[in-house]
């Protein structure tokens, strides 16, 4: 099967910031091309007994961005945070899809404003602050395992491919 949304690896190695944040925009953006022309009821499909679907993905990749970024790094909002990849019928895709793109900008600015990763999240989680760092590589690596996620629910769908 061809390979039809391959694009490449980022190349930035000019720093820990910068190679860091390449590889997160990477990881996003393979998840958000693998929605790219599909139906409202595609973007919906569950192909796997566990429920989850490409809009359900998106939608828990929102909350991602907006628990680790926005709540712990920033110090913005409460945990009411619920991670569902259950996304109500009457919720438009493009509602769902605008949401993640605002929650990635959102978290892009805050992480424009720090300049040194070993910096403290501002809330706790489990009684630690760990370092922005530690929150981009955590975030970085649960964005790429639903990106995976995502090329299989692709494929499944129309036999599309690649990252």
């Amino acid at each position: 099967m061809a390979e039809t949304q391959r694009q490449p690896v980022p190349r930035n190695d000019d720093g820990e910031i910068d190679t860091a944040l390449a590889f997160l925009a990477f990881a996003r953006e393979c998840v958000i091309k693998k929605t790219d022309g599909l139906s409202e009821d595609d973007l919906r499909r569950v192909m796997v007994d566990t429920g989850t679907s490409l809009l359900g993905l998106v939608q828990h990749l929102t909350d991602a961005e907006r628990y680790w970024f926005g709540y712990h790094v920033g110090g913005i909002g409460q945990d009411d945070f619920d991670f569902s990849m259950a996304v109500p019928a009457d919720r438009p895709a493009a509602a769902v899809l605008q949401d993640y793109r605002d929650a990635i900008a959102a978290s892009d600015d805050l992480l424009r404003s720090i300049t040194d990763f070993d910096q403290l999240m501002a809330i706790p989680t489990a009684d630690r602050r760990h370092s922005v760092r530690w929150v981009v590589a955590h975030v970085t690596g649960e964005t790429t395992r639903h990106a995976g996620h995502a090329d299989i629910l692709r494929e499944l769908i129309d036999g599309t491919t690649g990252r």
